[in-house]
């Protein structure tokens, strides 16, 4: 039997071992990702060798990052063929000893084995380069560290001193001459072009970019304006839109404008390959300039201010508006002269120069905008009259105030670097506090586009919400939230864009690149007790667990609809039926969901274990009513609909779950009771066995009073009561005879308990109206008080005699 089962399974794999063989085998577009891995990292290595620059640095970094990708990919491909292997070699199982086997077996185990160690050396070459990568990003970001380092600790001669000048004045000369070096190398270029014939291409491209610059930009501004009024839905996402709109076309014209100027004028051969570098610059200012401009008239809305989205007066926008025109002009100066002094090869004693006078403007106009700030707050201080409205300005205030004491301490500290000669660091200062107000600028405009965005577009009143109510069946509620969730996380998810854009312009970090870069790495997942969590297996596990819990939902409703209705059971039977499966439901959802993440089964248990300890201290209480309420569901010694007594309530029970049961008293209160308290103590449930209601009813009459008469006026109005029930029927008894009187206690029965109170009363009233007109005395027993004098206080009970009391003595 053995033998013919091993030839069945050497048939299989001589029928399938090639395609297995071919499907799993090593692919050449793998092997050559890691071949070209390795050519681009040795590269980048052998151009370490020799000093390299921030642009050079930022190429060498793009390169490394690119050769890891491919490498921890193709590596993450052969890992996958190396388990579709191992599968197949689990399945000629182990090998026997003094059995031999069928030589097809032997030949097919001998070409998986070696199949797999050419994948896994090749997928080890790919791991080897994914960590040589990252020690050369490493050592490349390290390296611009220390860069930036040096340039903010560098210290020149303080310009407060005379040896700061002179040196300047020497230099001057120099310099002067290499300006005109390259100002009469373009001028003398621009002239052999002239003299050789009309430069259409410089014309044309001047013609280009004054269309851009102002038709176009106009035009598509109104444009965006009139779709926007016609199309948007909502004045919150209307005017959010239109400003990123304006923003848009407010920085792309003119940047298109810059570089297609730029671009004729060397198609047009005007100036020679010296002057690319000023070009180049000139490109960047003016695409900065228009950003900085665009996204102040955006956020400022100063002739349009029912479009502004930002809380600011119409005097703020006023006023701030000349400022920051100023700053754009200062931005597009500063760029525009480095790239030239970079292009002239100016000294570095002129550079420093040039870069003290660029950290003094900026420092001054920094300081004039927060005075500015300033008074535009003791305005508003001294005219608000509103206590309400300055409370709910308190918390901004507080913050603005805050931000504010920040920018004059580093203003002060620039200062203070500057007349120390500390150049570089002033002016990173400078150039750090205007950044970080453009950025926040324009991440405050995307995180109201984006919040608006997503809640508009996913509310339960817009048509992706309709459609998802009506066809799917989502509540408006959860259409809603899920909106502001999307809100959340691409909210979260620009403010660490803009983390990672903080140091980009000034070369630390590695700019948004690098950011990039370690989110990349991040997707690949961290390891956390042998489980890798990543953002891929956590987006996974709740789609997962979302998918399970609809699962859930559709059983239940399928069970609490359609089969519990058709059996014998009752609504109280049928409600713990469908919370003990809805219970184990979401418990399987939920280890369904942990599975996906990578924790198992027995990861569970021993979480569970570990925390056995703490669950018995700290949540004690929750793990006795959760039990407790397995056992009500269970046992159904109480179920929905039953009459009982807690204590001094009583009530109807209303639901019972894992942790609490609710019972609705008769002031329609609801008395919430923990489901261990009704199981360790005594409850009264008045429905459990029967559902009828008992009344008793007591009385006594004299002693003369015909008995069978009372009996007969006490059974009709029993059966003259519509709740009372004939079977079983009323009874009336003479329960005893005691001081002159004769006490009945009668009995009858109602359908419920809960009609026990009203028909008593009904019975009451009847008998007091027919004993009334009998003239049939009833009551309590007469009660007699005796008082005795002094003198017979001590006389022995036994021989006293019923005699009228005499009044005291006097």
């Amino acid at each position: 039997m053995r033998a013919l089962n091993r030839l069945i399974l050497a048939i299989l794999l001589l029928a399938g071992g090639p395609a297995a063989h071919a499907q799993v085998g090593p692919t050449a577009e793998q092997s050559s990702q890691i071949r070209q891995a390795e050519v681009d990292l040795r590269d980048v290595d052998h151009a370490l060798d020799a000093r390299v620059d921030t642009d050079e640095r930022a190429a060498l970094r793009a390169k490394s990052l690119a050769a890891q990708a491919a490498a921890r990919t193709a590596a993450d491909q052969l890992e996958e063929q190396i388990a579709l292997l191992d599968a197949r070699v689990a399945e000629l199982g182990p090998v026997t000893q003094d059995v031999a086997e069928a030589p097809e077996i032997q030949q097919q185990r001998a070409r998986l084995a070696k199949t797999r160690a050419a994948i896994d050396a090749a997928a080890k070459r790919g791991k080897l380069a994914d960590v040589e990568a990252q020690q050369l990003i490493g050592e490349l970001d390290r390296g611009q560290a220390e860069q930036l380092n040096e340039t903010l600790s560098t210290r020149v001669n303080s310009p407060l001193s005379p040896a700061f000048w002179s040196g300047l004045l020497a230099s001057t000369p120099r310099d002067m001459r290499r300006v005109n070096l390259f100002v009469s190398q373009g001028v003398e270029q621009i002239g052999q072009q002239w003299r050789g014939g009309l430069p259409w291409q410089a014309l044309l491209g001047a013609a280009l970019a004054f269309a851009l610059m102002f038709p176009v930009r106009v035009a598509g501004r109104q444009l965006g304006q009139r779709y926007l009024i016609g199309t948007a839905p909502g004045h919150r996402i209307r005017r959010s839109l239109y400003a990123l709109w304006r923003v848009f076309i407010g920085t792309a014209a003119p940047l298109l404008a810059a570089f297609v100027l730029v671009q004729g004028l060397r198609w047009g051969g005007l100036f020679p390959k010296r002057w690319d570098g000023l070009l180049d610059g000139f490109v960047d200012a003016c695409g900065f300039a228009a950003f900085t401009a665009s996204l102040a008239g955006a956020v400022l809305m100063r002739k349009q201010p029912s479009w502004r989205i930002a809380p600011i007066a119409d005097e703020t926008a006023r006023r701030v508006h000349p400022l920051i025109l100023i700053l754009v002009g200062i931005a597009f100066a500063c760029i525009v002269l480095e790239a030239f002094n970079q292009a002239v090869g100016a000294s570095p004693t002129a550079i420093a120069g040039w870069q003290m006078a660029e950290a003094l403007v900026h420092l001054l106009w920094i300081g004039s905008f927060l005075l500015l700030l300033g008074r535009l707050r003791a305005d508003a201080a001294a005219q608000e009259n509103a206590e309400d409205d300055a409370a709910d300005r308190s918390s901004t205030s507080a913050g603005l105030a805050v931000l504010t004491l920040v920018a004059w301490a580093l203003v002060l500290t620039a200062l203070v670097a500057l007349a120390g000669g500390y150049v570089g660091l002033s002016l990173f200062i400078a150039r750090l506090i205007v950044w970080i107000a453009v950025l926040a600028a324009a991440l405050y405009l995307l995180l109201g586009t984006a919040d608006d965005a997503a809640t508009t577009l996913f509310s339960r009143h817009s048509p992706l919400g309709i459609a998802l109510t009506r066809s799917v069946g989502l509540r408006g509620s959860l259409v809603d939230q899920f909106g502001v969730l999307i809100s959340g996380a691409l909210r979260i998810f620009m403010v660490l864009v803009a983390l990672g854009m903080l140091m980009t312009p000034f070369g630390g970090g590695g700019g948004i690149g690098s950011f990039f870069g370690r989110l990349g790495a991040f997707a690949q997942g961290i390891e956390i007790g042998g489980v890798a969590i990543s953002p891929g297996a956590i987006i996974r596990s709740v789609v997962v667990l979302t998918v399970g819990l609809a699962l859930v939902r559709a059983f239940m409703s399928w069970l609490e609809k359609r089969y519990l209705p058709a059996t014998d059971l009752d609504s109280s039977a049928r409600n713990s039926a469908g919370l003990v499966a809805r219970y184990v439901g979401i418990a399987l959802a939920i280890i369904w969901a942990l599975a996906s993440l990578g924790i198992g089964v027995e990861r569970i248990a021993l979480l569970l274990s570990a925390l056995s300890v703490g669950i018995g201290f700290g949540l004690q209480a929750i793990t006795q009513n959760f039990v407790s309420g397995l056992i009500l569901l269970a046992e159904r010694p109480i179920k929905i609909g039953d009459w009982v007594r807690v204590g001094t309530d009583e009530g109807d029970v209303k639901r019972i779950s894992v942790r609490s049961t609710e019972i609705t008293l008769a002031d329609h209160s609801t008395l919430i009771v923990p489901n261990s308290e009704l199981i360790t103590k005594t409850v009264l449930n008045k429905t459990l066995s029967s559902p009828l209601g008992r009344i008793q009813i007591q009385f006594s009459v004299p002693l003369e009073t015909e008995v069978d008469k009372v009996l007969g006026i006490v059974l009709a109005t029993f059966a003259a009561e519509p709740a009372v029930l004939e079977d079983p029927g009323p009874a009336a008894f003479v329960d005893s005879i005691a001081d002159g009187r004769i006490l009945f206690n009668c009995f009858a029965h109602v359908a419920s308990p809960r009609d026990v109170y009203r028909a008593r009363s009904n019975v009451f009233l009847v008998l007091l109206r027919r004993f009334g007109d009998e003239g049939i005395d009833i009551g309590t027993v007469a009660q007699r008080l005796e008082l005795l004098s002094s003198d017979r206080a001590g006389i022995d009970d036994g021989d006293r005699k019923d005699t009228a009391p005499r009044p005291p003595a006097a």
